[in-house]
């Protein structure tokens, strides 16, 4: 077992040793011990577990100490998130899990992505002027049938080592005995209240009877969710997707106006598909294929950047942000255009990550100016084709990882909950492209790929990412964020790969976003120097909130190094 210090210095540094440790003689000069960076990872030697909250970190930590795996540990705090974070964890929406198995040496990607209803219709969607229509994005039509519960179901029953009944238990106790509201938990149900009083069934379960707010260190019980996740232990997906569960559903459905019906929640499989691959500077990246479109999209990204030198630019310089926001345009523009369920489209998948693809649109950038995002484009991959979300990562002593992203869509989701289950629903229907679908059938052209379709999976930016080195996971990440995933998955591994930060370090520097149009976002109080070079450079800048929830790990040197994002309160990294 290593001493303290020799733990704690890997852990500063993360990526190699500092000039100060280089040599003996250097060490005997210093008579002060000093760490080379402000910000320190939590530190394992038996695993690592990260999550947005605290409670069900805990959780995952505890599987491990009792015997489970990396899958025991992230089922489990999947449906502890249900409990304990309902504006995001769920078992009413969706997501992607990705899976190293060591023992294999295999990488695994669970699709449980949610899926548009049999009676799901364009017209159902929008409003009188042709565009989306409230209605898609709250209340009872919004949400598309639940992935969730099928998911996690399938990657126990492929990986699980401890007994399915035993990982639900901690939901459970946690539903039916109360979680006391942390402030910002208290905070969170003041904030979304308006959405929440969509369903009687929400406002009794996360309000008062009097209808006022639960206060920071009040307990907040949930009965009905306890019940569910009850028959979920019973009875597996089966639990969810048929008997009880489900006729309370799709009564509620029918009873409301929603268009789910049982036979739609019988129906629904979650789907085991091959990981995306792709390298960035002789790493291995693993990511999530569609109808993520955010695995994709990283790749393309970080092949065009390969065509840069950004560690001679310097980390956080604006000739480095200036390249990275030309490059998410490109990445942006090219997703908008071409990606969608590739069991429902056809996608030019290996044309829009490969490297030569990539160097062409890299060509296209002006390392000195930005250009406006309607004159760089979308590109044509075809040519180059061959024949709130949270997300928490969790790494055992034997070696497997997982990294986990699911979501409920926007906080707290369609605001709908199913009478008498504690289920709080997604409101995914509107992330199908439903204007331009209507705007392509009136002008008679092909639908957009990410067109609705019943049973279709709607495109999602959520990409659950392993970076291997040498063949075995190294660095495991992932966001929530909405539209910003991409980009803050993508600026985590340049942290990094190209600056050599830990992965706290690089969890903490300020992020930017740029997507397909003109302006670039900065996170609040960035650099006023950085902000006037880059106004210079011709980037139109806005700012407003912070962006994403990194939960990340690196493995190096058998110490397993956690990184919690500060950026949403009481995220943490536990170590078994």
């Amino acid at each position: 077992m290593q001493g303290l210090f020799g733990i704690m210095r890997k852990a500063m540094l993360g990526i190699g040793l500092a000039a100060m440790l280089a040599s003996p003689l250097a060490a005997q000069k210093k008579q002060l011990l000093e760490y080379p960076s402000i910000h320190s990872p939590v530190v394992g030697e038996k695993g690592m577990v990260v999550s947005q909250n605290a409670i069900a970190s805990r959780v995952g930590a505890d599987m491990i100490r009792r015997g489970g795996n990396a899958v025991d540990a992230a089922v489990a705090m999947g449906f502890a998130l249900a409990v304990t974070l309902p504006r995001a964890g769920n078992i009413g929406g969706d997501g992607f899990m990705l899976v190293h198995d060591s023992q294999s040496g295999q990488d695994i990607f669970f699709d449980f992505r949610s899926v548009a209803p049999k009676a799901a219709t364009l017209p159902m969607f929008l409003d009188n002027q042709g565009k989306e229509a409230d209605v898609a994005s709250r209340g009872y039509i919004a949400p598309s049938v639940p992935g969730t519960v099928a998911g996690l179901f399938m990657a126990h029953k492929r990986f699980g080592k401890l007994p399915w009944a035993q990982v639900v238990a901690p939901a459970i106790a946690l539903a039916r005995d109360g979680v006391a509201l942390t402030p910002d938990e208290a905070f969170v149900f003041s904030w979304g209240k308006d959405r929440l009083s969509t369903s009687k069934a929400a406002r009794s379960a996360y309000y008062k009877p009097d209808g006022s707010l639960y206060r920071a260190g009040e307990v907040l019980k949930q009965p009905d969710l306890a019940w569910t996740l009850g028959q979920i232990a019973k009875r597996g997906a089966d639990g969810f997707y048929k008997g009880p569960v489900a006729e309370k559903f799709a009564a509620d459905m029918k009873a409301n106006g929603g268009i789910i019906t049982l036979q739609d929640l019988a129906d629904y499989r979650a789907v085991e598909r091959k990981p995306l691959r792709g390298t960035y500077r002789g790493l291995d990246i693993v990511t999530a294929p569609p109808a993520s479109a955010g695995g994709a999209t990283l790749l393309n990204m970080l092949n065009i950047l390969e065509n840069f030198d950004l560690k001679s630019s310097g980390l956080g310089s604006a000739r480095t942000l200036h390249l990275l926001s030309e490059t998410m345009k490109l990445g942006y523009a090219d997703r908008y255009k071409v990606l969608g369920d590739t069991d429902f489209a056809k996608v030019p998948l290996s044309g829009f990550i490969s490297k030569s693809y990539a160097q062409e649109r890299a060509r296209l950038i002006d390392p000195d100016k930005a250009k406006p995002a309607e004159a760089l484009g979308a590109g044509d991959p075809w040519r180059f084709e061959s024949p709130s979300t949270t997300h928490f990562s969790v790494a055992d002593a034997n070696g497997m990882v997982v990294s986990t992203t699911y979501t409920l869509g926007a906080d707290f989701g369609s605001g709908v909950m199913i009478a008498g289950t504690g289920i709080l629903l997604n409101n995914q229907m509107n992330n199908f492209s439903h204007v331009q679908a209507a705007k392509a059938l009136a002008e008679g052209k092909p639908l957009p790929p990410n067109a609705m379709a019943p049973g279709k999976r709607m495109l999602s930016t959520m990409m659950p990412t392993i970076v291997m080195k040498d063949g075995k996971p190294w660095l495991i990440t992932g966001t929530p964020g909405g539209s910003t995933i991409i980009d803050t998955v993508l600026q985590v591994i340049v942290n990094v790969v190209d600056f050599k930060l830990n992965v706290e370090e690089a969890t903490h520097q300020p992020r930017i976003f740029q997507d397909a149009s003109d302006k670039l976002r900065v996170e609040p109080n960035f650099n006023p120097d950085t902000v006037r070079l880059l106004s210079a450079m011709g980037h139109p800048i806005t700012s407003d909130e912070t962006m994403g929830s990194a939960q990340s790990i690196l493995i190096d040197g058998g110490l397993y190094l956690g990184a919690a994002d500060p950026r949403r309160p009481g995220a943490l990294a536990v170590a078994p």
